[in-house]
C-alpha cells in the first residue's frame, strides 16, 4: 500500500516500468522493513529497561513447558530479533574492517 501511494504521488504507473527502489528514493523514504526493524529494537531496549516484575520482562524470559509441534518451526520473536542484530553488527564490522575495503577492489 505504501509505494502504491508513493507512486500515485509521483504520477508514476507500473506500466511505466520504474523500479519501486527508484521512486522510494526519489521521496527519501526508507523501505518498511527497515522502519519495522528500528520499531523491533526500540521496543526491545523499553522492555530491558523496564523492572524485573513487569509482564513485559517476565514475558520475554518466559520458558513454555513442552516440546514444540513437528514441521518447520514458527520464527519467535526474539529469533527475529537476533537475525536483525546479526545483519546490524555485520554491516557495521564490515565498514569498520580495512581488508574487506581492499577485497572490494
Amino acid at each position: 500500500m505504501e509505494t502504491k501511494m508513493l507512486r500515485w504521488t509521483a504520477g508514476v504507473t507500473r506500466l511505466d516500468r520504474v523500479r519501486n527502489d527508484t521512486v522510494r528514493q526519489k521521496f527519501v523514504v526508507a523501505p518498511i522493513a527497515e522502519k519495522l526493524r528500528e520499531a523491533r529494537l526500540r521496543w526491545y531496549g523499553h522492555v530491558l529497561r523496564a523492572n524485573d516484575d513487569t509482564v513485559r520482562k517476565i514475558g520475554l524470559n518466559l520458558e513454555v513447558p513442552g516440546n514444540r509441534p513437528r514441521g518447520r518451526m514458527k520464527q519467535r520473536w526474539l529469533d527475529t530479533l537476533h537475525l536483525d542484530d546479526r545483519k546490524n553488527w555485520r554491516h557495521h564490522a564490515r565498514r569498520a574492517d580495512p581488508a574487506t575495503m581492499r577485497d572490494r577492489r
